[in-house]
């Protein structure tokens, strides 16, 4: 059956702006400011992973500068079921898995958490999809290529894929031209050099999408 929470909230939020900022090892006070930088660029939603203890601390503090202009922020790397307790204490709205975990989809399914769930293969495709996910993180994107999008797109064109690891702004448009709903960045907003690439990537898909 379909879990359409998930689809929807992904629908609804994530089509609108094809760049989601991926936050990886950072302090409070740095992740706060890289986050900042992609609000500041036009991105809407930012993803805090929190493969260690620590790094539940910076989600909680992007989340809450994220509460005061009105976005949401999710917690990534999640690979165990208690890691959705820390993303709910932090006030995540959303939650990102490297992998395909069932156990994972089903408690976040039950506590009404959209979850994203990384895959790799036609089989991990289809085993999401007998699980109601259509919005699918493409990991390592870097390795599968634009090629392999539009492979997977072929016999899944209801898929949504969210492409992260190793994408930068000068290789996203390869890999939205491919199919990809969204690209998920990372070192491009340690500056504010490579913010203003990301603002000129989401104006161009802007400007792309209104001549079509």
């Amino acid at each position: 059956m379909a879990h359409t929470l998930h689809n929807d909230w992904f629908d609804d939020d994530f089509f609108r702006v094809p760049v989601i900022a991926v936050l990886r090892g950072l302090a409070p006070g740095e992740a706060v400011r890289s986050a900042t930088r992609a609000w500041d660029a036009g991105v809407e939603h930012v993803e805090v992973t929190i493969e260690t203890p620590e790094a539940v601390r910076t989600l909680a503090a992007v989340a809450s500068a994220a509460a005061e202009r009105g976005v949401a922020v999710g917690a990534g790397t999640i690979t165990r079921l208690e890691q959705l307790d820390a993303a709910a204490s932090a006030n995540a709205s959303f939650t990102v898995s490297p992998g395909l975990d069932e156990g994972i989809i089903h408690e976040s399914i039950r506590r009404g958490i959209p979850h994203l769930p990384g895959v790799a293969t036609a089989s991990e495709i289809l085993r999401a999809k007998a699980l109601g996910l259509t919005w699918l993180k493409a990991f390592p994107a870097s390795v599968l290529g634009p090629d392999w999008v539009k492979a997977m797109k072929g016999p899944f064109p209801e898929v949504r894929f969210v492409a992260t690891g190793g994408m930068k702004a000068a290789n996203a448009p390869a890999y939205l031209s491919a199919g990809v709903s969204v690209v998920g960045l990372s070192s491009d907003f340690a500056s504010d050099g490579g913010a203003a690439a990301v603002r000129d990537l989401l104006a161009s898909v802007a400007g792309t999408n209104a001549a079509s």
